[in-house]
């Protein structure tokens, strides 16, 4: 597989203008997840306010990352825990508030659930904070009662003009000490110096070991643009501005079109091989969820043929120390899913509709079962699949057919 790691911005990119991710593109991402890649949300957004979509996303089950606050912070999914960080000097905090106070620009700043600004009757600022979950805490003595060092600072105005006077002033004034740029319109952001998405995206590649030819990554902003370039396939939504889009190396349809979806289906899910699929990624990745939890592991996956072993222990027995059927089922379901996947066009989303097996002999605890799925037919709506199950020995436990329903993500 060409890409290891997909990159996305989430407002305007991920998030359709209702802010929630559509059932394709949930679909699509959820899919190349389980084909191996790993997905790394980048958003100027701070942490607490992208933990809900990365739960959405599961990423913590596919060993995910969150890059917060337009690089300061990356976080690991599945535990929380802070990867890199990146915060403002403190003794900053009276020169920014000063300057805010002269030009009449609110000024706020986040600590974990909470947005605390001088301010907090801005439109901009309640906005911001409803769209992240976070409380609102007025600080009028705002570098004051600011006790730690924030990871961003954030001054606004509807007044673009003089918000960009003050950009150009910092630009030169805090080289080398200060990163400033505009996110929004309205918003002029302060982070520590060279701190960007780029940035912190190479530090994780450098980390990874994964080159930047292995990355893909979607945005749609200018705070986007050097994640772009960096990355062996930058891809433009397609609302994006035309300086954005020229900086991209292919252009998708935009975040009311699920562009998303789209770039990733026809970039990756439509380059996925069978010869090609990471079994022991994908065994790796599924420790926490049921097939984990019942030992499931695949051992082959073609279009027509999947493989995969079943222990029979603890998890799977019932009290008198045989194979239950239900975890039988489940061995079956699992098997059938993988190959329906694989057999699907990229633009397909598989859910599993029918199962029934015929329970023929008994397998004992301290064995380990073997399941052969194989496709029966494969239709444009439908796949049925025979699984047979068999003991260590070769003795046939039982016969079940799965029936998958095919539907396209819309």
């Amino acid at each position: 597989m060409k890409y290891k790691m997909l990159v996305l911005d989430v407002d305007g990119t991920l998030l359709n203008n209702e802010g929630t991710i559509t059932r394709r593109t949930l679909a699509s991402l959820l899919k190349v997840q389980q084909m191996g890649v790993r997905i790394v949300l980048a958003s100027g957004r701070p942490t607490y306010g992208l933990m809900p979509v990365a739960k959405q996303l599961e990423l913590g089950n596919y060993g995910g990352l969150i890059v917060s606050y337009n690089g300061c912070q990356v976080i690991r999914a599945s535990d929380g825990a802070i990867l890199f960080e990146r915060r403002i000097n403190p003794e900053m905090l009276p020169y920014i508030e000063k300057k805010a106070r002269k030009n009449g620009f609110p000024l706020f700043t986040y600590h974990d659930d909470t947005l605390i600004a001088d301010h907090t009757d801005q439109p901009h600022i309640v906005q911001e904070a409803r769209l992240n979950g976070l409380k609102l805490l007025k600080e009028e003595e705002f570098s004051t009662a600011i006790d730690f060092p924030p990871c961003k600072c954030m001054l606004v105005s509807d007044d673009e003009e003089a918000l960009t006077g003050l950009e150009n002033h910092w630009k030169k004034r805090l080289d080398g000490v200060l990163g400033v740029f505009r996110s929004e319109p309205y918003f002029l952001e302060i982070v520590p110096y060279g701190v960007s998405k780029a940035n912190t995206l190479g530090a994780i590649l450098e980390q990874s070991g994964m080159t930047r030819d292995e990355v893909m990554a979607i945005g749609d902003g200018v705070c986007d643009v050097d994640m772009l370039q960096l990355a062996g396939m930058g891809v433009a939504m397609g609302h994006a501005q035309d300086s954005v889009k020229a900086c991209a190396d292919y252009v998708t349809l935009s975040n009311e079109e699920d562009g998303v979806a789209v770039a990733v289906e026809k970039m990756i899910l439509a380059e996925v091989h069978p010869s090609k699929i990471p079994l022991e990624l994908l065994n790796e990745q599924a420790r926490h969820a049921l097939m984990g939890n019942l030992g499931i592991q695949y051992t082959y996956a073609s279009e027509t043929r999947v493989e995969a072993t079943m222990p029979v222990d603890r998890r799977t027995r019932q009290p008198f120390g045989i194979l239950h059927g239900g975890a039988t089922l489940a061995l079956a379901e699992t098997v059938a899913g993988l190959g329906s996947m694989i057999t699907c066009q990229p633009d397909d989303m598989v859910v599993g509709m029918q199962v029934s097996g015929n329970h023929i002999s008994s397998a004992h605890e301290g064995d380990t079962v073997r399941a052969i799925a194989t496709i029966v037919h494969k239709g444009r709506s439908s796949h049925v699949w025979n699984v047979d199950v068999f003991t260590s020995t070769n003795k046939l436990v039982s016969s079940i057919r799965v029936v998958n329903s095919i539907m396209k993500k819309r």
